[in-house]
């Protein structure tokens, strides 16, 4: 009897050590043979499953944590695509698997077109925002001065771009959750002509200040050529977000603490 309550103690000791032992399984949660094959397979899991402008740990193909920047310019190449850590904690952990020949070849050149458009917004935060002097659609002036002190949340868009306009309810949604909040500025920069926009948006409901004309800036000063395209700028002027999807500025919104005082 004595024996096994001991052999019972026994077990039931290893079995928590183990488990204190195991924070995660380092396992991906789902099997990269299956989905490496088949393009609509990895995009629905690439589009439900990975965020890349979110905070993570970055591991390469060798199971070596890795740097942000260093994970993302790997996977500029093609070689690789980023899968999801399974875990028992609510840190994100992605890690680099590297295709073969025979993986499906649309696969690699869209995860090189994605992740160089996610690099290059990685490399841009921490950057001070540029010079600028914009008068919206309604005459109301915005500059590097009269700015300083608040929170810009900038969208890059023009009307043609369907993605762009989707998101205008949900943009439209997160304006209001801030009504009395003057030192935080939504401003949107549009390609298209002040006369173009006013019609557009007689029509169409948004809720940001509309700055027209605004391709040369986009282009030549912020290097942005994909849209939509959002940038989070903190109080001293830094770029401390940008990203694709409203859905993604919007929950990195959540993160910053700046969002919780109006100073």
């Amino acid at each position: 009897m004595k024996k096994n309550t001991c052999l019972a103690f026994f077990i039931a000791t290893i079995s928590l050590m183990a488990c204190a032992q195991k924070p995660d399984s380092g396992l991906p949660d789902v099997n990269f043979k299956d989905i490496e094959k088949n393009f609509m397979q990895w995009w629905t899991y690439q589009s439900n499953n990975i965020v890349l402008s979110s905070n993570f740990i970055a591991i390469d193909d060798s199971s070596k944590i890795i740097s942000k920047g260093e994970f993302l310019k790997k996977l500029t190449s093609g070689d690789f695509i980023p899968l999801k850590l399974i875990s028992e904690d609510s840190i994100s952990r992605y890690k680099l698997f590297k295709l073969d020949q025979t993986s499906d070849a649309d696969i690699r050149s869209t995860i090189k077109n994605t992740s160089y458009s996610e690099y290059l917004h990685f490399k841009m935060e921490g950057k001070n925002f540029p010079k600028f002097n914009f008068k919206d659609i309604n005459g109301i002036e915005f500059n590097n001065e009269n700015t300083k002190g608040k929170i810009v949340i900038v969208k890059c868009w023009f009307i043609a771009c369907h993605a762009c306009v989707a998101e205008f309810p949900e943009l439209n949604e997160l304006v209001l959750k801030y009504p009395n909040r003057n030192d935080i500025l939504f401003i949107s920069l549009a390609l298209d002509s002040k006369e173009k926009l006013n019609q557009f948006l007689s029509q169409k409901k948004f809720n940001y200040a509309v700055v027209s004309d605004q391709e040369q800036f986009i282009n030549n000063e912020l290097g942005i050529r994909s849209y939509p395209t959002h940038l989070i700028v903190d109080r001293s002027g830094k770029i401390i977000k940008v990203v694709s999807r409203a859905g993604e500025m919007i929950s990195a919104l959540k993160g910053q603490e700046f969002l919780n005082a109006n100073r």
